[in-house]
């Protein structure tokens, strides 16, 4: 979850410039690109999951977006420019503290090659509640992943210790109703950088409505299961950098184009301009965008029939087509929906409305591939996109030369465990797996559910010695984990294989000598890592 600060402060300061632009040149030209700027700080900080900081900008972005018309005389009204600067400044001093909060925590997190078992994207987990025995099973459970939640009771204020940025488990079922916005809002002014998740809340309207208007980021129901915490908690925790979105902008008005592009590329979206409507097809197979941005209007061919073109091509079916147009006749905007489209936008458009729409149909897009090239049960690759992401990796390392190490991961007598469990148990031991080495491992590792109960990793520039290491930490990590089976527990074990590139040449030969590693393993007796040497 944690950026960088030097990124936080970036963006903090992009968004300070722009308001002294505003300040030093009042038009609605520059307010237009203070609304951009917010808009785009706002997104960014909900991306990074820095909850507080995201409730102030959404403040302001409100504020400003209330204010965002061009009916509005500027210089805007004084009590209008004093309330805007306040918030903006607060945003600021917020963005300050956080920044210097989290250094630490990223001077810990630089060594990619070693990372350690406790290495969280948050600093301290507290649960605050009245019976600790009624959590013991979570708070287990948090300790196999490197968190272990202090308890406190309502009645003890947390120490300063505590932090500026912690993640608070409210046991809100030992709480009287009437003290729930009290409670909530006093901590959440305390840690506004914090997370506040509120536990054993009835599916009840009012209850919830109490918790979220107090400041809970999220409620997990009464009855809600241990594991099922712990796997709220993980994902909550678990923002990985993705590939920055990409729109291509079929537009012939060159003047128009670069308007779209600096209000896209204020949200960190990459953006290629074709201002020949004939060169679509080839700027598609270059560029690879999420959505395309089409004008009705353009010399020789209508947005239409340029999408009506696109959409004769299997590969461009689902790419989403956002039609921009001075066209106010919904006859025919309803007749562009039907030819290829997928929403409508009238110019002149506004920049902040364009940015969420776009950034909304590109996440419902990359949702839609994940379900393609992504294993529903654990969220990791599937076996094709595994193998397939392997062979990428492999390449790039034999052309920048180093090591690169394959591993077979498998869940010791796991047919044992389904029989014995039942098979919605056995998911769930897999999932533990997946967070484990999701938590421990690098975002550049290749992470796969190979199928069943099986795993393939890969680790680039890392050698055999190496990833035995962190293997082998990971395995026993893993047999520390106890699975709650009703009142009972049971522990799981898994085994792997380890098998090194330049030693081995394709992805291939890389998996079928880990493979073999795997099951030389299993023959010595299971839950351990062995290397093709052994």
């Amino acid at each position: 979850m944690l950026c960088s600060p030097e990124e936080l402060l970036q963006k903090n300061q992009a968004l300070s410039n722009t308001w002294q632009r505003y300040q030093a040149l009042p038009s609605f030209d520059s307010f237009v690109e203070l609304a951009v700027s917010i808009n785009s700080f706002t997104e960014f900080l909900i991306d990074k999951g820095i909850t507080a900081l995201h409730h102030a900008s959404h403040q302001l972005e409100q504020v400003t977006l209330a204010l965002f018309s061009q009916d509005v005389a500027h210089p805007l009204p004084q009590d209008a420019l004093d309330d805007l600067n306040e918030r903006v400044l607060a945003l600021g001093r917020m963005a300050n503290t956080h920044a210097t909060a989290t250094a630490d925590l990223a001077e810990r997190r630089h060594d990619l090659l070693h990372p350690t078992p406790h290495d969280l994207r948050i600093s301290q987990t507290w649960l605050i509640g009245h019976d600790q025995s009624a959590w013991a099973d979570l708070q287990a459970q948090l300790s196999y992943f490197g968190m272990t939640p202090q308890f406190t009771t309502w009645q003890q204020p947390l120490p300063d210790s505590a932090g500026v940025a912690p993640l608070l488990l409210l046991d809100m079922s030992s709480l009287p109703e009437a003290e729930w916005s009290n409670r909530v809002q006093a901590l959440r002014q305390r840690f506004a950088m914090g997370q506040l998740i509120g536990l054993g809340v009835r599916s009840d309207f009012d209850q919830l409505q109490q918790a979220l208007r107090g400041g809970c980021d999220s409620c997990l129901l009464e009855g809600t299961p241990s594991h099922a915490i712990v796997e709220h908690i993980l994902e909550l925790n678990e923002r990985h950098d993705q590939e920055a979105f990409r729109v291509l902008i079929v537009e012939d008005s060159k003047t128009a184009s670069h308007l779209i592009r600096r209000t896209l590329e204020e949200n960190q979206i990459k953006t290629e301009i074709v201002n020949d409507p004939r060169q679509t097809l080839n700027a598609l197979r270059q560029f690879n965008p999420d959505l395309i941005l089409m004008d009705m209007y353009m010399p020789n061919c209508t947005g239409v029939e340029a999408a009506r073109i696109i959409r004769q091509h299997s590969e461009f079916l689902s790419t989403p087509i956002v039609y921009l147009s001075g066209e106010t006749n919904v006859a025919l905007q309803v007749d562009a929906m039907r030819l290829g489209g997928d929403h409508f936008l009238t110019k002149p458009f506004n920049p902040v409305f364009l940015n969420a729409i776009v950034k909304s149909k590109i996440e419902r897009y990359r949702a839609l591939r994940r379900t393609m090239y992504n294993d529903s049960l654990t969220g990791l690759l599937n076996h094709s996109s595994g193998k397939h992401t392997l062979d990428m990796l492999l390449s790039s390392v034999s052309h920048e030369g180093g090591f690169l190490s394959v591993v077979m991961m498998d869940i010791d007598h796991f047919k044992q465990v389904n029989d014995t469990y039942g098979h919605p148990v056995g998911d769930q031991v897999i999932r533990s797996l997946s967070w484990l080495l999701k938590q421990r491992l690098r975002k550049q590792d290749i992470i796969c559910r190979y199928g069943g109960e099986e795993f393939l990793i890969g680790l680039p520039h890392t050698d055999a010695e190496q990833a035995l290491s962190i293997m082998d930490r990971i395995r026993h990590d893993f047999s520390q984990i106890r699975h709650p089976v009703g009142e009972r527990h049971f522990v799981a074990t898994a085994s792997g294989g380890i098998a090194t590139y330049p030693l081995y040449q394709n992805g291939d030969s890389l998996i079928k000598a880990a493979d073999e590693a795997l099951y030389q393993a299993k023959r010595d007796g299971r839950n351990r890592i062995h290397t093709d040497e052994d």
